[in-house]
């Protein structure tokens, strides 16, 4: 790699790092509304609602199509999100 290429690598990554930390405080407003939609629930078996997953991916398909983004990737990152989220559901389940 050139020189000139490496220095805007290292800018590029600056840029991701940056985008990294606003994802993970995102990420943090996520789980405090996660745990407040586990509040109200009173069965185990209301963690996994699909047709509520299956409306999640057709939505963000549409929208990341609208927005020129490869739907491949996007449905992979909020099918992993959705079931790393259930899991963690499934782990602070505390029944009433």
């Amino acid at each position: 790699m050139s020189p000139n290429n490496k220095k805007k690598l290292d800018l590029i990554r600056v840029k991701l790092d940056k985008l990294d930390n606003k994802l993970l405080s995102l990420i943090k407003y996520r789980t405090k509304l996660v745990e407040e939609v586990l509040k109200l629930k009173e069965f185990k078996k209301e963690i996994v609602d699909k047709k509520r997953i299956n409306f999640i991916l057709r939505k963000i398909k549409a929208k990341s199509l609208k927005q020129g983004i490869d739907p491949k990737i996007t449905n992979r990152i909020w099918k992993n999100m959705i079931w790393s989220y259930i899991d963690y559901e499934r782990r602070n389940f505390k029944k009433k």
